[in-house]
């Protein structure tokens, strides 16, 4: 059972670092300094290669020598000269010191993020922990039958699931913890945030990290 969840930091929107053995960012955005070297990043997931996802900035003040970055087509073809790998929907992939599914993440009734692009949510597994990033997706049914301790959902809307949907999910989803993400930069604000934590299900923890 997790007790807590002190081992996760948000920077904004989908800017994600989980550590736990491993140093993991995913979708860094608006990193503005060259971080240390104990920050550095093991692995770097991107979802997709929008502006608020995919920022190279940010990924080049966390990286070192050994960083490898993962995400789909439209990511990897934009970073010659890095370690990465290309990832596609609904499968499974080992690292040396890790696994992790790839998810889909499309949009059902708006055009930002369609199904044929590739886009990726993740699951990644660490210490018997298991973490689910959404990335920019609607409800879809490929996310119904995810089981996972820990889940990021983006509550902005326009361009993702709105809070109402993401509150849905959660419940369907029933982790231990659910984390609303992207809002308060292109879209949504904190009370999308608060609207997601204060309508889940009782018995799932969340907390507003930024």
């Amino acid at each position: 059972m997790i007790k807590k969840i002190d081992n996760i930091s948000i920077n904004c929107q989908s800017s994600i670092k989980i550590t736990d053995g491993l140093t993991i960012y995913f979708d860094p955005y608006d990193i503005k300094e060259k971080v240390n070297n104990v920050d550095k990043a093991d692995y770097i997931f991107i979802t997709h290669p929008h502006w608020d996802h995919f920022d190279l900035d940010s990924i080049n003040n966390l990286i070192n020598e050994k960083t490898i970055i993962i995400g789909p087509s439209g990511v990897i073809e934009k970073l010659d000269n890095y370690k990465t790998l290309e990832v596609k929907p609904n499968n499974i992939y080992n690292l040396d010191n890790i696994s992790f599914m790839t998810v889909p993440a499309y949009n059902i009734d708006k055009d930002f993020h369609p199904k044929d692009a590739g886009y990726v949510g993740y699951i990644v597994t660490l210490n018997n922990i298991t973490y689910y990033i959404a990335g920019d997706t609607d409800v879809i049914d490929d996310l119904k039958d995810i089981k996972a301790d820990v889940i990021f959902l983006p509550v902005g809307g326009t361009y993702t699931m709105t809070r109402e949907d993401a509150v849905g999910l959660a419940n369907t989803i029933k982790p231990i913890y659910a984390i609303p993400i992207h809002y308060g930069l292109a879209v949504g604000d904190e009370l999308d945030a608060k609207y997601f934590v204060n309508n889940i299900d009782k018995e799932i923890k969340s907390k507003i990290f930024y």
